[in-house]
């Protein structure tokens, strides 16, 4: 593994790059960078269709306003993903592993891995909603158009984990089981390097498999987005498709485990229970169809 880009351009090239470029910071930034980009291209059309209103930007110095697509505010949106998505997952981090953080406040606070992404996505969204409401925009409507952005960035960001090797892995890999077409990095993987540690046995490169199924689930998104329903319908299905997916991987995932209503559980699968049936819901509110102008131009 590689927790730091730089040892890549020292193993492939034999270049020393005089800064480390830590893996999963990166992936972090490509991630939030392609959301961003993709949301855009979705904001764009939704604004020239007449869904969603534009926004009121200065021009010549201040003097006059000029009435602009809302995607000139995703800057200002990627730097609070950034900050409070951060904040958050690193919040949500510590919560699920107290007992290492009290050994070791300082070393995970300052830590460039442990990082949780439900923490990160609530956090981040809060503030995202807040920062829409003092422009007037319909979060709903926003949520709808990052909903596949933000389900391939949660892809994206996972390369960085498998890279990085922070302990996002499965379970030990039974060998005996593993189908003869697939490859074997794709089913049991030592995590040599690892930032935190390497595995004492090869275990399920389960990053690459959430990979796998977030490119799906955002093609499928993608594709959807031009729904004829109300406004958070392809936000809501987003949220069931979240829930499913990381529900599923949570099986072979090894992850802290606790005691809740006599089942024995991870944060995530609590979680991603609580996305699910709020996606349900929400899929049920939203799910009566409406007229929107011009809702097939591309």
């Amino acid at each position: 593994m590689y927790p730091r880009l730089s040892d890549i351009f020292a193993d492939l090239f034999g270049i020393q790059l005089p800064f480390p470029i830590y893996s999963f910071g990166a992936m972090v930034a490509v991630a939030v960078l392609f959301a961003i980009w993709l949301t855009g291209r979705e904001i764009d059309r939704l604004y020239n269709t007449g869904i969603i209103p534009g926004v009121k930007m200065p021009q010549e110095g201040r003097r006059r306003s000029k009435e602009v697509s809302p995607s000139v505010l995703l800057g200002t949106i990627a730097i609070i993903v950034v900050v409070a998505g951060i904040v958050g997952a690193k919040i949500f981090h510590i919560l699920e592993n107290l007992d290492r953080f009290w050994l070791d406040p300082g070393g995970m606070l300052f830590a460039t891995g442990g990082l949780t992404f439900y923490g990160g996505f609530l956090v981040a969204g809060a503030a995202i909603v807040w920062y829409l409401r003092r422009y007037d925009l319909p979060p709903a409507r926003f949520a709808d158009a990052g909903a596949p952005g933000l389900m391939a960035a949660y892809g994206i960001g996972r390369i960085g984990c498998h890279l990085a090797g922070d302990g996002d892995w499965g379970i030990a890999a039974d060998m005996a089981a593993k189908p003869d077409w697939l490859p074997m990095w794709l089913w049991a993987e030592t995590y040599p390097h690892a930032i935190i540690g390497s595995p004492p046995e090869p275990v399920h490169p389960t990053p690459l498999y959430e990979l796998a199924m977030a490119s799906i689930l955002a093609a499928v998104l993608w594709m959807l987005r031009k729904h004829p329903f109300q406004a958070g319908w392809l936000f809501s299905l987003y949220l069931v498709f979240s829930g499913a997916e990381r529900l599923l991987i949570e099986q072979i995932r090894v992850n802290v485990e606790f005691d809740l209503l006599g089942l024995v559980v991870t944060q995530a699968e609590v979680i991603s229970v609580g996305l699910i049936l709020l996606g349900l819901l929400g899929l049920w509110f939203t799910s009566e169809r409406v007229d929107t102008p011009s809702s097939t131009t591309a």
